[in-house]
């Protein structure tokens, strides 16, 4: 006797809330960044893979925060070190003071307007709570706050991921962009993964 062959869970409908980027579902196993899928402000579905071989920074941003001004130095690291294999990637995020009230097309024109941001931005998520992004889920996990704690402790805080798709190092919301140059400089040092 054989074993009945298993449904296949359907398709998500388009006005399913669990098909929105804030509930994306996690790969089964994730091993690295580049595992995992958002959905760009753009509205349309990326696969972090497309960046595999990069160092990346992925940051929890948002536009009315006393860290705000932080926008314009990622923008010069993402200036500085693109060329080598450096991406920033922006997670706008609401979760703290309400600091990222607008939509995606308001928080996409301020970036543009305001600091000249050319580094992918994706739509909002929540990087605590019930409806964190899989990706938060896992930078946390990887690499925990202050005194050990996973719970991002507000906006602006920053993962530093290796070109193996590994976190190196996470960093508080008040460490300056610019303070990182030194981390970035190390692991744009190390090979591609074969």
């Amino acid at each position: 006797m054989t074993a009945p062959t298993p449904t296949p869970n359907p398709a998500p409908r388009p006005d399913d809330p669990a098909a929105s980027a804030g509930t994306a579902q996690a790969p089964t196993s994730p091993g690295s960044v580049f595992d995992f899928r958002a959905t760009d402000i753009g509205g349309r579905e990326q696969s972090l893979a497309r960046w595999r071989g990069q160092v990346l920074l992925v940051v929890n941003t948002a536009s009315a925060c006393g860290f705000t001004p932080q926008y314009a130095g990622l923008q010069a690291l993402y200036h500085a070190y693109r060329g080598r294999g450096f991406t920033v990637l922006g997670f706008p995020c609401n979760q703290f003071g309400a600091q990222e009230p607008g939509t995606a097309a308001q928080i996409a024109a301020f970036c543009e307007t305001s600091y000249g941001i050319e580094f992918p931005l994706f739509d909002k998520v929540d990087v605590n709570g019930p409806h964190t992004h899989p990706l938060w889920r896992w930078l946390k996990e990887q690499a925990s706050g202050v005194l050990g704690t996973e719970a991002i402790k507000w906006n602006f805080t920053k993962f530093l991921v290796g070109r193996d798709g590994q976190v190196i190092r996470r960093y508080a919301p008040q460490t300056q962009p610019d303070a990182l140059r030194a981390d970035i400089e190390m692991a744009l040092a190390l090979p591609v993964p074969g």
